[in-house]
């Protein structure tokens, strides 16, 4: 059975074949026609959505629900709500000035949208929990504190670090309550999904933010549950700082070599996941790009198979075609026969498409350019996006701000002829200036007047 194998790829055992989970957050939705904010707040809706999860995908693991901000509306942010994505935090309660809320406003089980949730685990866990894994998602501790407090998190950890510790071990603690409901529920993982840890150094993480994730799948392991460590974006330097607090697995996207990072995460037998490129093959490709990749993939790993699972690189985008993810499912359930499908198929491109890159050298203000994974669903690329919008009354006189997505067909394109690797990345005048790093509003205004003297 799909959980057994999930069971001991996470035991490091050796495998028959590599486990596959499909990261069918909001994208459940998509195959019984609700939208996402519609299985967010609909208890019958999100089951029936999993339900078609599991016939159609066939997955040895999937997760209840991909939303990082059930956490944070409880604790008083104000979340923006879209169709067919997650919603976002627009409004952070500390944002203003710096606070940590008070231990009794820590989650409780009949809070906000837990309850809905708790149900839904029930159901599914009745209904599929004998033969497939399931996985409790929570807002990791500093995902949740950034939400919090804003953008000006990142600016507190070189200001105030010890603010920075007080609002870490509040959330610390909210993640702790969130992975006990979950467990009790009967949830088989629990990931703890932090896309911010790609924002920071692996010194800052080390030195000021892991000894919460340490905690926290600590307690995990003492009850008998496994856990994974979700990130986002280009983590490719921070791997084996969160190897050293202790999660079961990792799982990365397409911003991370998942070759190279395994040999990190095999040092310290940890299994690794993902990376299948949400956009470029599963939301814009066609089965055949979907079959290579994953192909391509399990050849490359060849003998390397123990502490590996298959899956997206995040939460699929919403409009992901059905039939993408089946082709997915396809090449890791049945690679040989799969592989006629691909024979001699060299992939899509993207470079057939015209692109007008700016002139530069004469432009009237500073140009910045954000280009990102999606703004509204990629919590790093909504703070970066943010740390211009935030300021913009102040330096309009000086820039223009222009936000590209890597889920438009055309801004993939300009990503490539920019000759851009790693997303979320703010280009200032067409130079890569901040590389998945979230610049405070001094670093910012800063380099905007560099960029006017040259």
């Amino acid at each position: 059975m799909g959980k057994q194998l999930i069971f001991d790829a996470l035991a490091h055992k050796p495998v028959e074949r590599v486990p596959w989970v499909p990261f069918a957050g909001v994208h459940a939705g998509k195959l019984k026609g609700y939208t996402a904010k519609e299985i967010l707040l609909d208890e019958d809706k999100l089951y029936d959505s999993l339900m078609e999860v599991h016939k159609i995908y066939t997955p040895d693991g999937m997760p209840i629900v991909f939303d990082l901000q059930i956490e944070a509306e409880i604790l008083g942010c104000k979340l923006l709500w879209a169709e067919n994505n997650p919603p976002s935090v627009r409004k952070h309660p500390f944002a203003a000035v710096a606070g940590v809320p008070d231990e009794d406003k820590i989650p409780k089980k009949t809070d906000g949208r837990i309850p809905l949730v708790l149900n839904v685990m029930d159901r599914v866990k009745k209904s599929v929990g004998e033969d497939t894994a399931l996985y409790g998602l929570i807002c990791g501790p500093l995902t949740l504190a950034s939400h919090l407090r804003g953008s000006e998190f990142f600016m507190d950890m070189f200001l105030d670090p010890d603010y920075v510790a007080q609002l870490m071990e509040f959330c610390k603690k909210v993640s702790l309550k969130m992975a006990e409901y979950y467990i009790d529920a009967g949830m088989d993982v629990i990931a703890v999904v932090d896309p911010l840890v790609s924002q920071v150094s692996p010194d800052s993480f080390a030195a000021q933010l892991s000894f919460a994730f340490t905690e926290v799948f600590d307690y995990i392991r003492e009850r008998g549950v496994y856990s994974a460590f979700f990130v986002c974006g280009n983590a490719t330097n921070q791997i084996k700082v969160m190897c050293d607090t202790h999660p079961d697995s990792i799982h990365v996207d397409e911003n991370v070599d998942l070759y190279a990072a395994k040999d990190i995460t095999d040092e310290y037998n940890i299994l690794i996941g993902g990376n299948i490129p949400l956009t470029t093959t599963m939301l814009f490709g066609n089965q055949q790009d979907n079959m290579k990749f994953v192909i391509d993939m399990l050849d490359k790993f060849k003998g390397r198979e123990t502490n590996l699972i298959i899956s997206p690189g995040c939460d699929m985008p919403y409009d992901v075609p059905i039939e993408n993810t089946v082709a997915v499912a396809q090449a890791i359930l049945h690679t040989e026969q799969s592989r006629g499908f691909v024979e001699n198929y060299s992939g899509a491109a993207f470079d057939d498409i015209e692109i007008e890159i700016p002139d530069y050298e004469n432009l009237d203000k500073v140009l910045i350019e954000l280009f990102t994974l999606d703004p509204d669903q990629c919590a790093a690329c909504t703070y970066m996006v943010r740390s211009v919008t935030d300021i913009f009354e102040e330096i309009k006189d000086k820039a223009d701000y222009v936000v590209y997505r890597y889920n438009i067909k055309e801004d993939i394109a300009r990503t490539q002829k920019m000759g851009l690797t790693n997303l979320p990345t703010m280009c200032i005048n067409g130079k890569p200036k901040f590389i998945s790093i979230i610049p405070s509003k001094e670093e910012l205004i800063e380099a905007i007047e560099e960029a006017e003297k040259e």
